[in-house]
């Protein structure tokens, strides 16, 4: 069994993630790429000491890049959104 720390890798702060946390109660996350859907529910529960109802999860491609000559991808990686049950929040940034 994984270390929940790796499975969950960052939260992801976007315009999208804000109006999904203020109006549906879901929050999003960078998760590991091999993590399946009960790793990513058990590890937000154990990490944030709440309950979770649904979790989605995608897989983002990597965009291609080009610096002058020299062309690049960046790496893909996989979102989870996490649906809470009502009444329990996740705050990343308290009082900013």
């Amino acid at each position: 069994m994984k270390d929940y720390t790796q499975i969950i890798q960052r939260p992801i702060v976007t315009e999208k993630g804000t109006m999904l946390r203020q109006e549906a109660n879901q929050v999003m996350f960078a998760v590991s790429r091999d993590a399946n859907k009960i790793e990513i529910k058990q590890a937000i529960e154990a990490l944030f000491n709440v309950h979770v109802e649904n979790v989605r999860t995608m897989n983002v491609d990597g965009k291609q890049k080009r610096f002058r000559q020299h062309s690049y991808k960046r790496p893909a990686w996989k979102k989870a959104i996490v649906k809470l049950r009502a009444g329990e929040s996740i705050e990343f940034y308290e009082g900013v």
